[in-house]
Order: C-alpha cells, then structure tokens, then sequence
C-alpha cells in the first residue's frame, strides 16, 4: 500500500538566520586601559595602567577595519597578566588628540597614521656627518603644523659642527632649538622632553639611535655609522616603538626616513599655523598660492602687520609651501 504524506512528515531545518541577534553589545566598562608601544604583524605591545608588566594584544574583531598605532590609547579585556603565551584583546580605541599622517609621496593623497597623541615632534638632524638638510626639515614642520604637534629641532653632534647657522635659519619661525655634542650629558635634551610624549623624526644616521639610548638607558635600540662616501647612514630602527622617558613622559622612537611624504596636507593649514600672517590671507587672490608677485602676503607684511621679521617669517613659510611640491 502506497503511503500518503502530508505536510507533518516535512522536517525544515531552521536557517542559521532564522535566530533572532541581539542589537546590544557589551560597553567592556571594566576594559583596563592602556597604551600602544609597538605594532608589529597583528601583535601589539600594550602598557597597561597601573601595571609594570606589558602586555601582548590583538584587536578585537568588533573593531572593524579600525587602525591600532603606537600611542593609541585603548582598552583591553582578557589575559592581561603579561606572561609568555598570554594574549589580550583591544576593545576600545580612545579618541585621539593628535595624529601624525605621512603619504607614500606627494602624488599619494592616501595618507597613513604613523603615531597618535603625541603633543611634541622632535626633529633630529646632525649639524655634520651628514649634513643637515633644510629641505628635510622644512617637511617635517609642515607635517607638524598640520598635525598639531610643537615641533622642536633637536641638534645631535654639535662637537663636529657649530649649530649657530641652523639656529639662525628657522629664528623667523620661533622654532626652539636644542643642540647635543657626542661627549657632553643630554640633560638639556631630557629636561625639554619630560612630561610630554614626543615623537622623534630623523634620518638615517643623525644619531637619532644614539640619542634614544643616551635618553632611556635600557631602551637598547640598535645603532649603526655613516657611510664616508655617501655620507648616509643605514636604516637602524625597522618599526615605531614608545619609551617611558625617565622623570616622566614618552618618547616615541620612528625608523629613519629619507623624505616625509606630505600628498594628503592642505596649503592652507600650513598657513594658518602662523596667525598673524594668515590674517593677511583676505588681500590675496581667489586661489592664490602665496607666491609673489599677485599674493596679498607681501603688502601685508610691507604695513608691517606680520612684526618686525616678518619679512624672514613669510620667506619661511613660502619655503615650507614650496616643499610641499617636492
């Protein structure tokens, strides 16, 4: 006999969708904060808050396709005792107060964040052995300018070379300089440095290393020489890296550079780092790119509304702007 079935006899098994998900996720209000101090493949090193024991963390997925950098402050959940194995998550990434952009080039808008919440950007150059490179330096104050940080020019080898030049060149800009020989203590260096987290920006071979070393004893970052026929220096430092400065504060340590790419800066927030020459901004031309002779800057700076150098300031301004353009 033929059996008949009906619709009882049909099993449906329920769709992985067909439950219903819950719209709340957690607020990880007891996530321990903490602070990045290196990146590396996925992993990320973590200085946890009342705690002298870093930890090894990953980002949690519900962080999207959010980006963790040294001196992002966050929140982490998990194993955070620090021992070998052990692995955290970030669940939080904090907003953040500063962050430090650089390009591919100055073709490629598509910028990156390289460190957050620093408040200092420490330009290292050699006053000799190699050369100091104004080009260089003059990229790296628009990116500070653009980003927000106090840049402060910070002079190594001074035993080779008088640093008075340099000093004089950027006087207009009100850019403090603070100069170190290879023999004499960096106190000086130190002193400016304690109580703020500071990014340090050199290239290869100004004894930017050194210098690190010199600052936090136990930092044991590698060193390298100058090449005498190009007069470069190899790459030493292969990837960011924060330090507890002794006294307080934070040094945050980059790989050298040979340029800073500045493709995703915007003129005019270079010009308004410098007030009382962007007010003479409104006697320019629509559109204007702040060259003589159409720009309104010369005239204003002529009645004298830019101070007594600002002849000098407004020539290092142009300077800076110039090398936006490579």
């Amino acid at each position: 006999m033929v059996r008949e079935y009906s619709e009882d006899d049909v099993r449906i098994r329920p769709g992985r969708r067909s439950r219903p998900r819950s719209k709340e996720r957690p607020d990880h209000a007891d996530a321990r904060p903490g602070l990045v101090t290196t990146v590396d493949r996925g992993r990320l090193t973590v200085d946890v808050v009342d705690s002298d024991t870093p930890v090894t963390a990953v980002r949690a997925r519900e962080l999207g396709r959010r980006s963790v950098v040294v001196g992002d402050r966050v929140g982490l959940v998990g194993d955070l005792s620090g021992a070998p194995g052990s692995l955290a998550r970030i669940v939080r990434v904090d907003p953040r107060s500063t962050s430090l952009r650089r390009t591919p080039d100055d073709t490629d808008a598509v910028e990156r964040v390289i460190v957050a919440n620093a408040d200092t950007m420490g330009i290292v150059v050699a006053a000799a052995e190699p050369q100091p490179r104004e080009g260089f330096i003059d990229r790296c104050l628009v990116a500070a300018y653009d980003s927000g940080l106090t840049p402060l020019l910070i002079v190594t080898k001074t035993d080779l070379a008088p640093v008075s030049t340099l000093a004089e060149a950027y006087r207009p800009l009100g850019l403090e300089v603070v100069a170190v020989s290879r023999a004499e203590a960096v106190d000086t260096v130190r002193a400016r440095l304690v109580g703020h987290v500071t990014v340090l920006i050199g290239q290869s071979g100004v004894g930017k290393s050194t210098l690190v070393n010199r600052l936090v004893p136990d930092a044991e970052r590698d060193t390298g020489v100058v090449n005498e026929v190009t007069g470069r220096g190899r790459h030493t430092s292969t990837s960011a890296v924060g330090l507890r400065l002794p006294g307080g504060g934070w040094i945050i340590d980059t790989p050298g550079v040979r340029s800073f790419g500045l493709g995703h800066v915007d003129r005019e927030r270079v010009l308004a780092a410098f007030g009382e020459l962007a007010e003479g901004e409104t006697g320019c031309p629509r559109g204007c790119d702040h060259e003589p002779p159409h720009c309104g800057l010369d005239e204003w700076v002529e009645r004298g509304q830019a101070g007594p150098d600002g002849v000098a300031r407004l020539a290092s301004v142009r300077r800076m702007l110039h090398s936006m353009s490579g």
